[in-house]
């Protein structure tokens, strides 16, 4: 077991217990985008948006597109949740929209959120911290990276640097099979990278605040979590608590939120990671952004600590404010 002197804490305190909603203004819920998640964001912001109304937050809906600059000067919104994935909304380019025009927002700042957008450079901070992560290529940097793959054996793990959702993700059991996965990648991403593939069980935590969420252990039907396994209701088993040790337990809260910490982020998080059959556990990426729809993680370990959506993105929204 990778050993940590991290400290969890032991219980939640929600900075929006008993604040008022009024207190917050007009709130925009920016959703859509034109990113590969798009079809993911509208349900994620959809869902955000009713329960902010459910709460009593004025909050309305924005479908992010080349206009939401003229949007803003035009609404002129006191606080902005993003409930938008993948590039354009992860990437620091609406933060910096939103900084710049004095406006404040949910989750993390601009250069957190450039930094976790791009696994690789996530992965350079988080070895230079001694978190556990994987080795990796990157493979546009590697002329000799069929040969240098071999180092890890099969199978490995080719995916796009700045996707999420797993999208453009393979796993290479052949290497015959290693061009082809990262063609599939580069459709999405001209930085790839190769990782091994950890066999193994794969776990998450939620970050909220400076509180790290029960871990869920994610159990696919078939196959490893792909985009089907993590959206089609049904596909896939989740364990909350994760079945481990108190001791390894709290060594893998304590280490995923010092991951979040050191990249400088805040507000709300999740970071996905593997837990070897040799119980050492290896953290994959930091998701800025997590998904808020029906068979999304966060809300999942929130409730396992009593707190039900509506009250989870309220306190998401508040966080927003002492930022």
């Amino acid at each position: 077991m990778i050993k940590t002197d991290g400290q969890v804490k032991t219980n939640w305190v929600l900075a929006s217990k008993d604040k008022d909603p009024r207190a917050l203004g007009r709130v925009a819920v920016l959703m859509g985008g034109n990113s590969s998640e798009r079809e993911i964001s509208l349900v994620t912001g959809s869902n955000i948006l009713a329960a902010l109304q459910r709460v009593g937050v004025d909050a309305y809906s924005i479908d992010v597109d080349e206009t939401i600059s003229e949007q803003f000067r035009k609404d002129r919104p006191d606080r902005v949740f993003i409930a938008l994935h993948g590039p354009g909304g992860e990437d620091g380019k609406i933060q910096g929209l939103l900084e710049e025009m004095n406006i404040p927002f949910t989750g993390s700042g601009v250069s957190s959120s450039a930094l976790t957008m791009n696994k690789i450079f996530t992965k350079c901070v988080w070895e230079y911290h001694g978190i556990p992560t994987l080795p990796m290529i990157i493979v546009d940097h590697d002329p000799d990276y069929r040969e240098n793959a071999k180092n890890f054996g099969l199978p490995l793990c080719v995916k796009p640097s700045n996707e999420g959702s797993t999208i453009g993700v393979t796993r290479v059991d052949d290497w015959s099979h290693l061009d082809a996965a990262v063609t599939t990648a580069h459709q999405y991403e001209i930085n790839t990278m190769i990782e091994p593939w950890v066999e193994g069980r794969e776990l998450t935590v939620g970050i909220i605040g400076n509180y790290a969420l029960p871990i869920i252990e994610i159990r696919p039907k078939m196959g490893f979590y792909d985009y089907n396994s993590k959206y089609v209701k049904g596909s896939t088993e989740y364990i909350c608590p994760a079945p481990l040790s108190d001791a390894l337990s709290s060594a893998i809260r304590a280490e995923c939120l010092r991951a979040f910490q050191v990249t400088g982020c805040k507000g709300w998080g999740r970071i996905d990671l593997m837990l070897d059959n040799q119980d050492r556990f290896w953290l994959l990426e930091l998701n800025t952004i997590p998904g808020m729809t029906e068979t999304s993680l966060v809300p999942k370990a929130a409730k396992a600590e009593g707190v039900e959506f509506d009250q989870l993105v309220y306190e998401i929204l508040w966080l927003s404010v002492d930022q």
